[in-house]
């Protein structure tokens, strides 16, 4: 039937009411029938909209018997509006990839040929790492024993398909539940992800601004996520080179998130240079996500500080920091990710972009 193809772009709507600007993100994704794709985002935490439809292809203006002839170029699509203040685009594509079969080269199911094959379509570099990110992941997680194929493409126009097509699920739920189930798909979603829910979350809901979940993957996926420094430092406890390292002196604005688990650890506010060669934070951004412990290794007594969620090694705290707290979090650059303050809200930390306005 139909392909989920992803796309990504920010909208601002104007609320005549209260007089804010809210902003919407879109995305496009291809997966096989754009009936099953559109029902699966339909109600969906976060999502606002979902539209079937076709794009990738040469064609302008393709109709459903063009595209549905393979000589288009077209995919059969579904455009999702969503507020990345309830939803982040990577759980969107988590939703993309629980309703499909990633292994598949010639379409998706029941449906055969090129306008059925899955892609990611992206429409700006930050779109294009999150989707080569999430690939990667899934690919780590060992779910499949077969490649996964799907590919990241650039974005191209997307042409709404035709009414009928459109809420086909609502419109005709005896012919849609049959042809799901018919097809295959059903109990292949069914059968894939019933024990491995873990691997690519669907979204809930949660605290407003805070639009993903923070947990440690498993010790075989992490071994294929994590560089070699990545994984000594968070798994082993070791320690980076100092003044030879991705962040002792950067300078920009945003917050350092555990790079295992993604909880939010320090912000750029907090940061200063302790001469040491290492980030080094006055204070946590998030105390519950920092936990301390005794370390007597070395032959020395020092506090280690580890991740709450991720427990991840990420340093040590000193108290000869500067004033007001007169605390040295001294921190592993391995053991980071910076998200800058720009990109907060399209990576999920949205409720963080109040301390740089």
């Amino acid at each position: 039937m139909a392909s989920l193809v992803l796309s990504f772009s920010f909208l601002a709507q104007a609320n005549e009411k209260e007089g804010t600007v809210m902003k919407q993100e879109k995305a496009i994704v291809a997966g096989g029938c754009f009936w099953c794709i559109e029902s699966v985002y339909k109600g969906a935490p976060g999502v606002i909209n979902a539209v079937s439809g076709y794009t990738g292809g040469q064609d302008k203006n393709p109709t459903y018997d063009e595209v549905s002839s393979g000589e288009t170029g077209h995919y059969e699509a579904v455009e999702v509006t969503f507020d990345p203040s309830k939803i982040s685009y990577e759980e969107v594509l988590n939703v993309f990839w629980r309703d499909i079969d990633p292994t598949d080269t010639g379409g998706q199911f029941a449906d055969r040929g090129s306008q059925y094959k899955t892609a990611i379509f992206y429409l700006n570099d930050e779109q294009k790492r999150i989707a080569e990110q999430s690939k990667k992941k899934f690919e780590a997680s060992g779910m499949f024993n077969k490649p996964i194929v799907t590919q990241i493409l650039k974005a191209k126009k997307f042409y709404p398909a035709e009414e009928y097509h459109q809420d086909y699920s609502k419109k005709q739920p005896a012919h849609y539940n049959a042809y799901r189930i018919g097809s295959g798909r059903e109990s292949f979603v069914k059968q894939k992800w019933a024990k491995s829910p873990q691997i690519c979350p669907l979204p809930r809901k949660r605290p407003a601004g805070q639009t993903k979940d923070y947990v440690k993957p498993p010790p075989e996926e992490l071994k294929k996520i994590l560089n070699a420094l990545q994984y000594n430092v968070t798994q082993k406890e070791g320690t980076e080179t100092p003044f030879n390292n991705e962040y002792w002196d950067n300078k920009k604005d945003g917050i350092y998130v555990d790079v295992v688990s993604g909880e939010p650890l320090f912000s750029s506010k907090d940061k200063y240079d302790s001469g040491t060669g290492w980030p080094s934070f006055t204070k946590p951004l998030e105390p519950k996500n920092v936990a301390e412990k005794t370390d007597q290794s070395l032959l020395m007594s020092r506090t280690e500080v580890r991740s709450t969620q991720g427990d991840s090694h990420l340093g040590h705290v000193f108290d000869d920091g500067p004033q007001p707290t007169g605390m040295r979090y001294c921190i592993n650059s391995a053991s980071l990710r910076f998200i800058p303050k720009k990109n907060l809200e399209k990576n999920g930390y949205g409720q963080y972009k109040k301390l740089f306005e």
